[in-house]
């Protein structure tokens, strides 16, 4: 290198030290690993961000962020719900290798399966997570059991933005009342110990983000920024809730105000990687956990998924098919789009290529390494399908061709969690010409239904059974040794009064089988009937 540099009789000592320097200081950027920064949203909407066409909603941390990287036009999640989708990103691995289709609940995320955090400390770098957990609450399922060093965060799916925030209720469509108000679950926790926090939590997090790029500036660094916003319950701040006094519907004018406060959280950890001069230093990851939960009495939080139909909890593309976004400042391009089918599954095997890991064929990873995509030195597709499996519903990807089972009751602009509703007869949409998925072509069809069916039927055969029944509609003996396994925490083969005790809130998920936010009678007896077998 140095034998390069332009030869003068004049040249100083001074300017050959300068160029050692600099020489030096190259070589050692050249050898640093890159940080690994993954920032995920919480049923955020399809349409809800400046660069995917919002106007309602201010975006400009989000958008630049976006400018700086790849965009994929056809980025996707494994999971329907919160829980799988960060399972499968975690891991690399389709989570219904292990059916975890529902709730984030100890069995439902082994601690048989190795998490990115695991793999990139193993390769030297610190490890954390702030925010949203939401795969498991007992000691050994929690963060820093499962590769993290650090932790700030709620275990659980949701949290209150505000200690002591009142109930909200607005009217749905049919008149009645939908509570979109004040949720508690579990306390904010600092590694194991609970703290207590005053800040607006969205917030909270942001701050949290930036101390722990300031504590390990020097170090390669992951960090998993998992946010709760958008998700309920709809909780805003008062000075940003004011900004869009012009939005009518009330419900849309919170969520507009959480999504703005999560954007200047984005914009505060992106000015700090700025501030320390590590943005060519920084894969960063963004995208959503699933689809805008769009469905009155459905997790509503007024987000919108247009141009795609279908919201969060199902396999139709507005409950998969999300905002997505690379960027690596001065390694990748910027501003460009990416129109192949690409999954939150590729996160990890793509941050580890980048960080010097080789993935071993033992690793049976489901997602691949997409830098040569993006480094344009490959035109392959980066899967031959993508596939998804979620309470009864089903659905693939092969180019321009999906095959999809769907709730019904979307098509009625509608559903209740508490209803189970069956799926639909099988469903054929071209993506290029409908990706709006309105014009059903199973009928005329037949042999890309054939084939699309067979290759799902192939890649379902790997999977592990739903638990529960493939519709997992009531509770039912099926699910008695995952409940009996659930409550015995401590492993002695019976059920302690105190196990029992606990098994209400720790696994309210898991008991709460028909997913309908309230543990009914027959539920209930399926606990009490296990436990008294037991205690």
């Amino acid at each position: 290198m140095l034998k390069r540099l332009p030869r003068r009789t004049s040249m100083r000592c001074t300017n050959l030290l300068f160029a050692v320097m600099l020489f030096t200081s190259a070589a050692a950027a050249a050898e640093r690993k890159p940080n690994i920064l993954i920032i995920m949203a919480d049923d955020l909407g399809y349409a809800d961000l400046g660069f995917q066409g919002v106007q309602d909603i201010p975006t400009p941390s989000m958008d630049a962020l976006a400018r700086s990287g790849v965009r994929f036009t056809s980025g996707y999640v494994s999971g329907t719900w919160c829980s799988p989708t960060r399972a499968g990103l975690l891991t690399g691995r389709y989570q219904e290798r292990w059916a975890h289709e529902s709730g984030g609940l100890n069995p439902l995320f082994p601690l048989s399966e190795t998490t990115i955090a695991d793999r990139l400390r193993a390769a030297g770098y610190a490890t954390g997570i702030v925010g949203k957990w939401h795969l498991g609450t007992s000691p050994e399922f929690q963060p820093q059991q499962r590769g993290f060093d650090e932790f700030f965060g709620f275990l659980g799916g949701g949290h209150s933005y505000h200690m002591g925030l009142p109930n909200i209720v607005f009217p749905d469509r049919t008149g009645a009342g939908t509570d979109v108000g004040s949720r508690m679950e579990g306390n904010i926790l600092r590694g194991t110990e609970p703290v207590e926090e005053s800040e607006y939590l969205t917030d909270a997090f942001g701050r949290e983000a930036v101390s722990f790029i300031e504590r390990h500036q020097a170090d390669p660094f992951f960090l998993y920024l998992s946010f709760n916003a958008v998700h309920t319950p709809m909780h805003a701040d008062d000075v940003r809730l004011a900004k869009f006094a012009a939005i009518e519907d009330p419900v849309r004018r919170i969520y507009a105000a959480m999504t703005l406060a999560m954007d200047d959280a984005i914009g505060r950890v992106i000015d700090k990687l700025k501030q320390l001069d590590l943005e060519e230093d920084t894969l960063i990851f963004f995208l959503s956990d699933n689809g805008g939960a769009t469905v009155h009495k459905f997790a509503y939080n007024a987000s919108r998924n247009t141009p795609l139909r279908g919201s969060k909890g199902f396999t139709l593309e507005g409950g998969v098919r999300v905002p997505f976004v690379v960027s690596w400042k001065g390694h990748l391009p910027a501003g460009e789009d990416y129109d192949q089918p690409v999954i939150q599954l590729d996160i990890l095997p793509t941050a580890l290529a980048a960080a010097g890991v080789e993935a071993e064929p033992d690793w049976k990873l489901d997602g691949v390494n997409i830098l040569p995509q993006l480094r344009n030195q490959s035109t392959a597709a980066p899967h031959e399908a993508l596939y998804w499996r979620s309470m009864g519903q089903m659905a693939v990807r092969q180019g321009d061709w999906k095959l999809v089972t769907y709730m019904n009751k979307i098509d009625e602009g509608d559903v209740l969690r508490s209803e189970n509703p069956p799926p639909t007869p099988h469903r054929l949409y071209n993506l290029r010409d409908d990706i709006g998925e309105s014009n059903d072509l199973a009928a005329s069809e037949t042999k890309k239904v054939e084939e699309l069916m067979t290759l799902w039927n192939q890649w379902n055969a790997t999977m592990a059974e739903p638990r529960g029944g493939q519709s997992q509609a009531s509770p039912s003996s099926d699910r008695a040794p995952l409940i009996l396994s659930t409550l015995d925490t401590d492993g002695d083969e019976r059920i302690s009064e105190s196990e029992a005790l606990g098994a209400l809130k720790q696994n309210f998920d898991l008991i709460d089988s028909n997913n309908d936010g309230g543990i009914d009678l027959g539920e209930l007896e399926t606990v009490l009937r296990m436990t008294a077998r037991q205690i």
